[in-house]
């Protein structure tokens, strides 16, 4: 988005956040992400069943890449988000949002019928680690590669304002914890919302279409491979120009926090969006919000009512199709 329409959906009377000074440092460190879990999908169906249960192609998954997948109800919305790669010809992990794991395991769970498929909670086996800047440069390089180096499994991530984002797992021989400064879970969060990826959370579960998250846009939907539940909904929303809303970076002098209804002062009398993930910096709080188009021309958004906190856009790390610009 241009730098203009940044301007003009910042226009009001309400104090926003300083622009960030060039010479802030930037999060670094490691932290233990235990908001995040994994579900572990086991045999030699594992990957045919989840191609046929998400948004991505998942036979195509080799062993050197992670990829982001959405899993869907039939009516298109998201239930759960992953971070999906494969150890081996029948193991694949998906880390997700810790809250919603059981209920998103017990439905995948329901369809596996007769494939040669086991899907289990493997959180307590599979702690996983987020590390940011320094602590992150021995990760592989490029976003979504995924290594066993060192004693430790790595999934680089894209990065997001700071160069270097991880995700890790100590194998068997390795360390418990990786090396370098401990960082606050919510410095964590906040990296997460700069890269403009969206995390769905308990809260946020079946009330985005993934296209609204900009989910299509960061790699997380395959619009060749074959169906899955809410597949038609999906490519309807991608091919018939139906899609009204997108996901923006906000930011806030106050906390947000996840199914946080977002205002703008056009049309003070019903929402135009909903915070999806949150978190907070150096005092600096942000927000990956999906907002109706409609509240991207112009005027000001506010956080949980029409007079609420103002909400200043910032830049995305990807570029917006042309009709959400």
């Amino acid at each position: 988005m241009a730098a203009d329409d940044n301007e003009a959906m910042s226009t009001n009377t309400t104090a926003a956040p300083p622009a960030l000074p060039a010479s802030t440092p930037l999060p670094q460190g490691v932290v233990r992400l235990d908001d995040w879990g994994v579900i572990r999908a086991h045999g030699a169906d594992a990957a045919s069943f989840l191609h046929g249960q998400l948004t991505q192609d998942v036979l195509h998954l080799d062993e050197g890449h992670a990829r982001l997948a959405g899993y869907c109800s039939a009516k298109g919305r998201l239930l759960a988000s992953f971070v999906m790669w494969r150890r081996g010809p029948e193991e694949i992990l998906l880390a997700c949002s810790a809250d919603l794991l059981p209920v998103v395991l017990k439905r995948l769970s329901m369809f596996v019928l007769r494939a040669k498929c086991k899907l289990s909670d493997a959180s307590a086996d599979w702690p996983l680690w987020g590390l940011a800047g320094d602590a992150a440069a021995v990760a592989p390089t490029g976003a979504w590669a995924r290594a066993a180096k060192e004693a430790t499994e790595w999934l680089r991530l894209p990065d997001a304002v700071v160069d270097g984002r991880a995700v890790a797992r100590a194998l068997a021989a390795g360390p418990e914890t990786p090396a370098g400064p401990a960082l606050d879970a919510q410095a964590w969060r906040w990296l997460e919302v700069r890269s403009g990826v969206a995390r769905i959370s308990a809260a946020t579960s079946e009330q985005f279409v993934p296209q609204m998250v900009n989910l299509e846009l960061v790699g997380g939907v395959n619009f060749q491979k074959g169906c899955y539940p809410g597949q038609e909904v999906v490519a309807r929303s991608q091919y018939r120009g139906t899609l009204k809303r997108r996901a923006r970076i906000v930011e806030s002098t106050v906390a947000l926090q996840p199914a946080q209804e977002v205002y703008h002062d056009g049309d003070p009398g019903q929402p135009a969006g909903m915070v999806v993930l949150a978190g907070q910096w150096g005092g600096r709080h942000a927000a990956l919000a999906e907002l109706k188009l409609a509240a991207l021309g112009g005027g000001s958004l506010h956080a949980g009512s029409a007079d609420g906190p103002v909400l200043t856009p910032v830049p995305l790390p990807y570029e917006l199709p042309a009709e959400a610009v």
